[in-house]
């Protein structure tokens, strides 16, 4: 652990509290009034006090865009190389300040230490991969003219200005800095909204960008409820990146319609995992657990359906449900727990629902399905359900939590109809040992990410390729080119030599009209684009 957590040797349960000098230093950060309302938040390990913070307003939201839109002004005229230079310096930084970040990511979110690795992880990655392609990616291109040689076109990329992120609690250095990366780097300011739960992990990476290089002000950050301060960012970002639920995503998504303004929304899933007859059952099995039971389940493109050949089920479910029964779950802030907390009563609340009914329903336990009190006031067993039915909860909507119901297929055809039920289509995960196979069934998916042979950090982690959902599970796409560009206004410039469009002089409409016409024959005869 690092030095930020309190003294535990006055108060066991100050393992899992913040420093109040941390916190006080952190939250200066917060665009809030002297006299704004203070919220106080708790450990999801213990329920302890972690830090009380300020509130923001609409009116605060209104002077942290302006302030933004000031900075950016400036920033946009750095050169791209040197904006560039920022993220790779943060890159060194949030891999040496992990200690720290993984502290706090524990703390407010209440997930295993290995699950918050993951986020450093993609932090370094983003910040390398768009520091090292900023130049491909953002560059001025030259595009084919109307006339050639005559008309010469170039693409430019400007940014939009401020962008509005409103962050999510379950990765919440994830989806606070690794989506502000590449709006940074395009010559925009941002304004973030992160979760009122996960707030400092937001804020000790602010310092991080700070560090970095990136200006004081160029990223300025808001706390509040979404329908107040979520809504008072849609009303006036340039902008809006919103990671969250399906429902809410409707609303920002009309919101910024009705502005005309751009949005890109990465929302609910109900996804599924399909274990082919061919498949490395050992593999598959161990890929599964990561699968379905990362972060404890609150990961939006985490499995909750997992479909198995017939031919394999049994041999598979003996595998799976011995290492599900093996996970070790607790509050450690080490790496000795796989599993750790729900973030809060109402997501307990949500799973202990979702299970129980399901039971009620007939469906069988293969492995957990009760909460554990014993451990901490919001733990739950990762649990295994089959004979789950259309009648129970669980079968369509979200759990968002560390359940998995297990159905039985007679092949790849009922594995795919099985998958495209619904209205969601966030990600897929396909296990057989042929690989075109594989690829032929993952095109059939409709799914914005589908893993052949991983769960799900293989294509996430493939930060060149974009990541987003289909149909209810989002618009837009982060990572790669779509990841960056969407940042941007894309601007055509083009200069017209000698010749204009309008007829020569002396020459008439008529004779020019057959000119033209001999002209653009000639132009396909010779291919020209």
């Amino acid at each position: 652990m690092s030095d930020l957590i309190a003294d535990p040797e006055t108060d066991a349960a100050a393992t899992y509290a913040v420093d109040p000098a941390l916190a006080r230093r952190l939250a200066r950060r917060i665009v809030a009034s002297p006299r704004a309302e203070v919220r106080t938040h708790h450990a999801p390990f213990t329920g302890a006090p972690v830090a009380a913070l300020p509130v923001s307003t609409p009116r605060d939201v209104e002077v942290a865009v302006e302030g933004a839109r000031a900075a950016q002004r400036s920033w946009a005229q750095w050169d791209l190389a040197d904006r560039a230079r920022c993220l790779l310096r943060l890159h060194d930084l949030v891999l040496d300040a992990q200690d720290d970040l993984l502290d706090l990511i524990q703390i407010e979110n209440g997930k295993s230490r290995a699950h918050a690795f993951e986020e450093i992880l993609d932090v370094a990655i983003v910040a390398r991969h768009y520091g090292r392609r900023a130049h491909s990616y953002l560059r001025p291109r030259k595009r084919q003219g109307a006339f050639p040689v005559l008309s010469q076109s170039i693409e430019q990329r400007l940014p939009k200005g401020v962008i509005g992120i409103i962050a999510p609690w379950n990765y919440p250095l994830t989806l606070s800095l690794s989506d502000a990366l590449p709006a940074l780097l395009a010559g925009n300011a941002v304004v973030l909204k992160p979760d009122s739960q996960t707030v400092l992990t937001a804020l000790r990476g602010l310092e991080l960008l700070s560090e970095a290089g990136f200006p004081e002000g160029l990223v300025r950050v808001v706390v509040g409820d979404g329908p107040v301060v979520g809504t008072a960012i849609v009303e006036q970002a340039d902008y809006v990146c919103f990671t969250g639920s399906t429902r809410t995503g409707r609303l920002v998504a009309e919101q910024s319609g009705r502005r005309l303004v751009g949005a890109s929304l990465e929302l609910g899933g109900k996804n599924a995992l399909y274990v082919a007859e061919d498949a490395d059952l050992d593999r598959a099995a161990e890929g599964a657990v990561r699968a379905c039971f990362s972060s404890t389940g609150q990961l939006c493109i985490s499995v909750e359906r997992m479909l198995l050949h017939e031919e394999i089920a049994d041999a598979f479910l003996d595998r799976f449900v011995a290492r599900v029964r093996a996970l070790r779950l607790g509050a450690a802030m080490d790496f000795s727990v796989d599993v750790g907390s729900l973030i809060s009563a109402q997501q307990l609340e949500t799973v202990t629902t979702h299970v129980d009914d399901a039971i009620a329903g007939g469906a069988r336990v293969l492995a957990g399905g009760r909460p554990r009190p014993d451990l901490g006031p919001l733990f739950y067993e990762p649990t295994v359900l089959e004979g789950v039915t259309e009648a129970m909860t669980c079968y369509a909507q979200e759990t968002f939590g560390p359940v998995v119901s297990v159905y039985r297929v007679s092949g790849d055809d009922a594995a795919v109809r099985f998958a495209n039920e619904g209205d969601y289509g966030l990600n897929a995960s396909i296990w057989t040992r042929d690989i075109a196979r594989g690829r032929r069934l993952a095109a059939r998916v409709k799914a914005g990410t589908v893993n052949i042979n991983e769960a799900y950090a293989a294509a996430w982690g493939s930060v060149g390729a974009p990541m987003g959902g289909m149909r209810s599970s989002g618009l837009g796409r982060r990572h790669g080119i779509e990841g960056v560009q969407k940042y941007t206004e894309a601007q055509n410039v083009t200069v017209q030599r000698l010749l204009g469009f309008g007829p020569p002089l002396g020459l008439s409409y008529g004779a020019w009209a057959k000119t033209l016409t001999v002209a653009l024959k000639a132009m396909k005869r010779a291919g020209v684009r």
